[in-house]
């Protein structure tokens, strides 16, 4: 008699297997798959348990899988949808299971991300729908959102990835169950050692749960604290004031489309038509491209030199893009082109991650798709749209506008921006309606009355000529750069109020405040020089790193004074 354990596929289809054998494969292997079959479609299953893989690119397509997720799907609404992991694919091939049994338990340790995820919202509903009980341990120790213990310690993962994961036990005990589930919460913090230790000595009923009340639409498994929802509301939503926006651009090939220097990625495209695909080894097909029509568009097109443009690639890391849509996977061509022309753009995260941020930025530059945040789409709001007459007209709302013109008079789109520039940054907003920044577009609330609405115009305009580098004022350098030397960025370090590239050069009194500041997702005192290692320092590169200290500081500066403001 054997034991009951069988290798099959799990997320295929249980039907009758073909003659394997005629395939030449080994009569042992079609025995496998026939018994397997025979269990799927005829043992009651009543308890799944797992730790499944975690694979946003997922392999296992197959039309049965496929077919059953797409209730996960249903009614979202949303330009992108990542619900085709590994982890959601067998999670629902386990609630498929408790469903067909109409009682069940699902016991899996897997990737945390649908728990609080908003493309996740209709599969936790569906969760809610099958199952009584459903007890969510968060273990966290997600590195790429630099988790901390709440205390400010390290958080460390249980295993030895970047994703945070759960512990995630579903329980279906009515078989004629009507309403939706209850949901328990926990969660752990802290080094790996800690958490093993602490799951080691615990059950589900050592386990202190936090019962959940949860809502529509997004029926969270985490924690979240709405009680300003009503406040929060009265205010106009970001991606509704815009009558037009888009998200960022995605090349698929930075390496080869991107470049800090103009000349030299001139240089790369001239090689590329001279000597072919070969001169770039690196280039391979993607999902939406392929190298030999963008080699012949490349080679055809006789205004390719035309088509290198700055590009804001990272906070205040201004860099250069062959901008040629047959060369790029998403190109954003109905609406990026509009700032290949004078014009200003606000650049937004739809959900933020950490506590407190609102990721916002301002450009007048075409903009890259992760320049918001490493592990968040960004979207491009355009302050003005051209007509084809090469006129512009304000991409806003009238309704929006009239409604603010009825608090403050009368008001340029240039005053519109500004104001919301500066509430965006205000550190008192961001604190108070950070679960609701977590998880859409930011709302701005309606000015209180005229006089609170110019000082925050002005706030923000000298915020915006600031990371534009655009003001006087980030040319009066509060840092040094001493030393002479290789220029070369080797080791980054920060000790003593000095920023150190090598071992003999640095740039001296770099205020803590902007060596440890945010915007967005990333520190830029930090970032622009890591993404620079290896490289030669111009004299333009070490002036434009001392205006970011400078900015940097000034953003601490305004961001103060718009609190006092708003």
């Amino acid at each position: 008699r054997r034991l009951g354990i069988y290798l099959t596929n799990s997320l295929e289809q249980a039907e009758t297997q073909p003659n394997l054998l005629s395939f030449g494969l080994a009569e042992s292997i079609a025995e496998e798959a026939k018994e397997a079959t025979i269990v799927k479609n005829t043992t009651p299953i009543m308890v799944v348990l797992g730790n499944p893989p975690y694979s946003v690119s997922s392999s296992n397509k197959g039309e049965w899988i496929q077919n059953l997720i797409k209730v996960y799907k249903t009614g979202l609404g949303e330009k992108k949808i990542n619900l085709d992991d590994d982890y959601i694919k067998f999670l629902r091939f386990a609630e498929h299971f408790i469903e067909k049994n109409k009682t069940g338990i699902v016991a899996m340790i897997t990737n945390n991300s649908f728990i609080d995820g908003i493309t996740h919202r209709q599969m936790r509903k569906h969760l809610l729908e099958t199952f009584d009980e459903i007890y969510i341990l968060d273990l966290h120790g997600n590195s790429k959102k630099k988790e901390k213990v709440p205390s400010g310690g390290k958080d460390e993962n249980v295993f030895d990835i970047q994703q945070g994961v759960s512990i995630n036990i579903f329980i279906r005990k009515n078989e004629s169950k009507t309403g939706l589930g209850t949901v328990y919460h926990s969660e752990m913090f802290g080094k790996r050692e800690l958490k093993f230790e602490t799951l080691n000595k615990s059950d589900i009923e050592k386990i202190k749960w936090q019962k959940l009340p949860y809502s529509q639409p997004y029926y969270f498994f985490v924690p979240k604290d709405f009680g300003l929802e009503e406040e929060y509301s009265k205010g106009f939503k970001l991606d509704n004031l815009f009558e037009k926006y888009v998200t960022n651009i995605v090349t698929s090939r930075d390496a080869v489309v991107i470049d800090f220097d103009k000349g030299s990625l001139i240089k790369r495209f001239q090689s590329l038509i001279e000597k072919g695909k070969e001169s770039l080894p690196g280039l391979k097909n993607t999902r939406d491209w392929n190298v030999d029509s963008g080699m012949q568009s490349l080679k055809s097109d006789t205004h390719f030199s035309e088509k290198f443009y700055p590009l804001l690639y990272r906070p205040f890391d201004l860099r250069y893009i062959f901008y040629a849509d047959y060369f790029l996977d998403w190109p954003r061509m109905e609406l990026m082109p509009q700032l290949l022309k004078p014009n200003l753009a606000l650049v937004a995260t739809r959900q933020v991650t950490g506590n407190a941020f609102c990721h916002v930025q301002v450009t007048k530059w075409i903009t890259e798709y992760k320049l918001g945040s490493h592990d968040r789409n960004s979207f491009t709001f355009p302050l003005y749209l051209y007509t084809d007459d090469n006129s512009r007209v304000p991409n806003l709302k009238k309704e929006i506008i009239s409604e603010v013109e009825k608090i403050v008079d009368k008001k340029t789109p240039e005053d519109i921006f500004d104001y919301i520039y500066a509430v965006l940054h205000s550190p008192s907003y961001r604190e108070k309606y950070k679960e609701f920044l977590k998880i859409d577009f930011p709302r701005v609330p309606y000015p209180k009355d005229k006089e609170q609405f110019e000082g925050l115009v002005a706030l923000g305009r000298e915020l915006r000529e600031i990371h534009l580098l655009e003001s006087p004022k980030v040319s009066e350098f509060i840092t040094t750069y001493p030393v002479s030397g290789s220029d070369t960025v080797e080791k980054i370090s920060y000790k003593n109020g000095n920023v150190h590239i090598n071992a003999k050069q640095y740039f001296g009194n770099v205020p803590e405040v902007a060596w440890n500041f945010y915007i967005g997702g990333y520190q830029p005192a930090q970032k622009w020089l890591k993404d620079r290692k290896g490289r030669i320092l111009t004299n333009e590169d070490i002036e434009h790193y001392q205006k970011i200290i400078v900015a940097l500081v000034e953003t601490d500066r305004i961001m103060k004074e718009i609190d006092k403001t708003i």
